[in-house]
């Protein structure tokens, strides 16, 4: 099969805009590049637009943004807990940017660069270096630790333990990014290959058309369910960070209202 027309020719990245080499960096603009910094300028557009009048009866897009703002809100504050809306911005931010490139890439010939797992990596990296900084804060390097050390546990299978929620923890960041390349690379790739037995099947071409129909309104389901499940564990991570754990007198655990329960 010709390389253009691989189904994986789509998520080939190359450069746009050549710039020179800074420090052994290629700096240049390419595809990948270009769409993150659309996502970014459709969002501020959209919600400049919407905002511009700030009605009190709202429009069609003030009311849209304005659903889209209490979504992630309620998002925040039932994962996070009440100290967690204090982060509200960041989560907001990242939800909007991921949805964006989602939905911009189900454009045809466009370019989606969620479904590189460099960048969902990035973003796991990021979101995962936020939390711990926020837990380290917030509870001081003994308090974040102890989550790794629970009371109660025998002595000798505390090495043991330790390790086993340290690996998990560590986890997360790659959980996050595997997670979002995945499922958007494959309903890409899987349209693509539909799409490629359009012409060789002649009169019931018909028929991949039409599958590949369906899948684009899943695709755009999948684009917002993956912004909303990356944004919902953030905040879940968060939410575990900011939590302070104490103990009873039997060394049962005993948590504050601010924290949320992760599965490990």
């Amino acid at each position: 099969m010709a390389a253009g027309h691989s189904p994986l020719a789509q998520f080939e990245v190359h450069p746009i805009y050549e710039l020179p080499t800074m420090y052994g960096v290629d700096t240049s603009i390419t595809n990948s590049a270009l769409f993150m910094i659309l996502s970014v300028v459709a969002v501020l557009a959209f919600f400049g637009l919407a905002m511009r009048k700030k009605a009190l009866v709202p429009g069609r897009l003030q009311g849209m943004a304005e659903l889209v703002y209490e979504f992630v809100h309620n998002v925040t504050a039932e994962n996070a807990g009440k100290a967690g809306l204090k982060y509200f911005p960041f989560m907001f931010t990242l939800f909007l940017f991921i949805l964006t490139i989602n939905l911009l890439g189900m454009i045809p010939y466009s370019f989606t660069p969620t479904s590189h797992i460099i960048v969902t990596l990035g973003l796991g990296a990021m979101v995962f270096s936020f939390v711990v900084l926020v837990g380290l804060i917030k509870q001081g390097p003994i308090g974040f630790f102890a989550h790794f050390l629970p009371k109660g546990v025998p002595v000798l299978i505390l090495p043991l333990l330790f390790v086993i929620e340290m690996i998990s923890f560590l986890s997360r960041p790659f959980s996050l990014g595997i997670r979002l390349a995945a499922n958007i690379g494959a309903g890409h790739t899987l349209m693509k290959v539909i799409a490629g037995f359009v012409v060789p099947m002649g009169i019931f071409g018909v028929l991949p058309i039409a599958f590949n129909l369906f899948m684009t309104g899943l695709e755009i389901f999948v684009a917002v369910l993956q912004a909303y499940v990356f944004t919902l564990l953030s905040c879940l991570y968060l939410g575990e960070a900011l939590a302070e754990h104490h103990h009873d007198e039997h060394g049962h655990a005993n948590h504050t209202d601010e924290e949320v329960h992760l599965p490990i």
